[in-house]
């Protein structure tokens, strides 16, 4: 997606295979590792954003999204 000054934050529904969420927890927690206590503070939604907004952006959303083709008619 091409960088712009003005951006929005949009809260949706995803569907996603229960495997996919594992993975994310999973590797989430790898790179966080625990506290002094041995906990993990890790906030798989906040991963999925940042996944999902990285994806987006690499595959250049916006183009996808301006081509009325891809869209059900």
């Amino acid at each position: 997606m091409p960088e712009s000054g003005e951006k929005v934050t949009i809260n949706v529904r995803l569907d996603m295979a229960v495997s996919t969420l594992t993975a994310i927890v999973e590797n989430a927690k790898k790179i966080a590792g625990t506290d002094a206590r041995g906990i993990y503070r890790v906030d798989p939604a906040e991963r999925v954003n940042q996944l999902v907004s990285a994806f987006l952006k690499k595959h250049d959303f916006d183009r996808y999204a301006k081509d009325i083709n891809n869209y059900d008619q």
